[in-house]
């Protein structure tokens, strides 16, 4: 009899305890993902429209089971401090631009090489292909998640010098670039004076002339008022801009399968969409730096800046490493 009674006892706690964990599961809540990016919020900002296609998409993937909060214009931190965050846990997601992400995995460099992509087709074609897994899973050992790469857009040179048609143009002009040594050495092959700056502080560094110019996509020209503060704008096309859509490992791993499967959907939904919205978008946004006062011109001769550049590539094949490097050159033909 005592048995029975035990036996009945147990199961109503039992009962009880599965019926409370439902209960602080159902009530818990969707899951907060606070996700930064470094530049506006703007309607054609690269970063911005990436970080707002992925919350529609989990939104559709996953109804009401997360929650993407945006934190833009560095609201928490340059990207620098973002990618430390990612990889201590303490920021669930952020949007990266390639060069920051090369500084703590060195092959990402190899999207950094001046002149390597001659279109967007053809940089998307690599970056989705093995190259671009083969990348994403070198951040695994830095406690990141990678999902792909949206796009920036190619980068280009805007300044208030002169205008730039041919590598001599760049000699003697003072470039910001990004904390990374290809565009470093970029520029100091064509002759530019470069000087390394975090994103911060760049628009002031540019407004009151302790920099000549810099080189940046179509898009965060317009979304952060650079044409208020530099005259010419060439389409050099030097660099593709490759974004890196990433989550901390340590968020990660707190979803569920199906959780993560929703998660990897919607980074790949919202990579593709905004992707086309970017080309769309820097299309109509030329003709209007023109008209708010930028002087534009395409270079004279790609050709002469590739070959000005060559010695870059021969630099960083090591730290790129030269099987992969070779890889991407390959389809790059």
């Amino acid at each position: 009899m005592k048995v029975q009674n035990f036996s009945k006892v147990f199961i109503l706690v039992l009962s009880l305890v599965v019926f409370l964990s439902i209960s602080s599961v159902s009530s818990a809540g969707p899951i907060v993902l606070k996700l930064g990016w470094t530049t506006s919020d703007g309607a054609t900002d690269p970063y911005a429209i990436t970080a707002r296609q992925f919350a529609k998409a989990l939104n559709k993937e996953a109804p009401g089971q997360f929650k993407v909060e945006y934190y833009p214009n560095r609201a928490l931190g340059d990207e620098k401090e973002m990618l430390e965050g990612l990889g201590f846990g303490t920021l669930h997601m952020a949007v990266i631009t390639n060069a920051p992400i090369a500084s703590i995995v060195p092959a990402f460099q190899v999207n950094d090489l001046p002149f390597l992509y001659s279109s967007e087709e053809q940089a998307h074609r690599v970056l989705d292909g093995p190259v671009g897994q083969k990348l994403m899973r070198k951040l695994e050992s830095k406690n990141i998640i990678g999902f792909g790469f949206a796009e920036g857009g190619f980068r280009q040179m805007i300044n208030n010098v002169r205008a730039v048609y041919t590598p001599k143009d760049v000699e003697g002009i003072k470039w910001r670039v990004m904390q990374n040594p290809v565009y470093i050495g970029m520029f100091r092959a064509l002759g530019g004076n470069a000087v390394p700056m975090a994103w911060g502080e760049v628009f002031t560094a540019v407004q009151q002339g302790t920099i000549d110019g810099l080189e940046i996509p179509i898009a965060v020209i317009q979304n952060n008022g650079y044409y208020e503060v530099t005259k010419y704008l060439s389409l050099t096309n030097h660099t593709y801009s490759a974004l890196g859509v990433l989550m901390a490992k340590r968020t990660w791993e707190k979803l569920s399968k199906a959780q993560k499967m929703a998660v990897q959907k919607a980074a790949r939904a919202a990579i593709t969409t905004e992707r086309t919205m970017n080309m769309e978008n820097v299309r109509k946004l030329v003709d209007k730096l023109k008209t708010e006062g930028m002087k534009v011109n395409a270079v004279k001769d790609a050709k002469a800046f590739r070959d000005k550049v060559k010695p870059v590539y021969d630099k960083f094949r090591s730290s790129i490493g030269a099987g992969l490097m070779d890889e991407v050159l390959a389809q790059v033909k």
